[in-house]
């Protein structure tokens, strides 16, 4: 690879910097998704680039995050795809990361790719070139289900339990209906109940609701379009699910569900109607969005999604994750060091103490009053560990 590639970069700070808008369908590399972040705490660039030598341009967003006083790191989610087809993609990826920094900022420390690439790609492609993996924002792993079948297709393709519920639900009264904005208050009263059960992290409901707020500003023909799935049954909310239109793709953004009324298969009504309204708006794929790359691991944590996921047919893909371009060495691996720190405190130590809680609360419930069990369960469930994507 060889010179430094063209660049050009202007910020995105309001919703006219998102017009002309070419149509996509990865909305993480969307000038509206910029427009989001730089509203929720980032800052945003729109960057074209080429290379001369190679013959190849592309346009990414880049999003820049600040930490301490001083320092700060950039991020590209699933950006930079039109290199992965280079024979020498890992230096192309290298010299692009190292140009994008010498045109922003002296205090960005490094750049992250979350790469849509497949895992094979980077195989051999990072060896002495200054990439370094990095942690995965974006969960790496999805299945994606071509919903260009009828309807009687799809369910044939899914296993047989998943037919059984999705009828099961429609037999039981299960109604399902898109909400929009109004059912946030609804979403959101699933979705903490939804971060406690499964200990997982999640944003205000302020945050959701600028999403909502920016597609409403940028949305097109083409996209952005928000869907609020809500799914009820005799007025009682059992559970929700936000859907991204982009493009030709449907994408299952997040999911919220009760404790009550399991029985009734609500999640499996939910993904059905997602998946038929995406098709009868004419798009082609309906992502779900993240699964743990071995499902066959029954202690992962994302096992049970895994199988719900999967359940319903489709292709699974692995991506091969975060790469990491340090611009400034020495304060890079301090930040790796802290950041390494950090995830085995929130993943081992916390999740570990969390578990003991729940053990002693279970054991001598009695003996405890209702304040330090709720605290036990709310503190694991509002851990500042990565939030559900994206």
């Amino acid at each position: 690879m060889k010179g430094v590639p063209n660049l050009r970069i202007s910020p995105i700070e309001t919703a006219d910097d998102c017009i002309p808008e070419h149509v996509v369908d990865n909305f993480l590399q969307t000038k509206f998704w910029g427009l989001f972040k730089a509203r929720t705490g980032w800052q945003a660039f729109s960057c074209s680039y080429s290379f001369e030598d190679e013959v190849v341009a592309g346009h990414i967003l880049v999003l820049r995050r600040r930490f301490a006083k001083f320092f700060s790191f950039l991020y590209v989610p699933f950006g930079a795809a039109e290199l992965e087809a280079l024979p020498r993609r890992g230096e192309a990826l290298t010299t692009l990361g190292r140009a994008i920094g010498r045109s922003l900022d002296r205090a960005d420390i490094f750049i992250r790719f979350d790469l849509p690439w497949s895992v094979s790609s980077m195989a051999d492609s990072i060896k002495g070139l200054g990439l370094h993996k990095g942690t995965d924002i974006q969960v790496p792993d999805t299945v994606v289900l071509d919903i260009t079948k009828s309807e009687e297709e799809l369910l044939a393709g899914m296993k047989p339990k998943w037919r059984y519920n999705i009828r099961l639900s429609q037999k039981k009264g299960v109604s399902v209906k898109d909400e929009g904005i109004l059912g946030l208050p609804t979403f959101m009263d699933l979705y903490r109940k939804t971060a406690r059960r499964d200990k997982i992290a999640i944003h205000s409901e302020s945050y959701y609701r600028t999403l909502f707020e920016t597609v409403s500003e940028v949305s097109s023909e083409s996209g952005p379009r928000l869907s609020l799935y809500v799914a009820r049954h005799k007025g009682e909310a059992l559970a929700g699910i936000i859907v991204l239109h982009m493009g030709k793709r449907a994408t299952y953004l997040y999911g919220a569900s009760s404790d009550k009324r399991r029985n009734l298969m609500p999640t499996y009504a939910l993904q059905w109607h997602a998946i038929t309204e995406a098709k009868r708006r004419g798009e082609k794929v309906y992502d779900f969005f993240g699964i743990p790359p071995d499902g066959h691991d029954a202690s992962h944590p994302m096992a049970g999604l895994f199988l719900f996921k999967t359940g319903f047919g489709g292709e699974i893909i692995h991506r091969c994750g975060a790469y990491d371009v340090a611009l400034h060495p020495i304060a890079y691996w301090m930040f790796k060091v802290g950041e390494g720190l950090r995830l085995f405190w929130h993943k081992k130590i916390k999740k570990s103490v969390g578990r003991l809680g729940r053990q002693i609360f279970k054991k001598h419930g009695a003996a405890l009053t209702p304040d330090v069990g709720e605290n036990i369960l709310e503190n694991q469930g509002s851990e500042k560990t990565k939030p559900s994507n994206p």
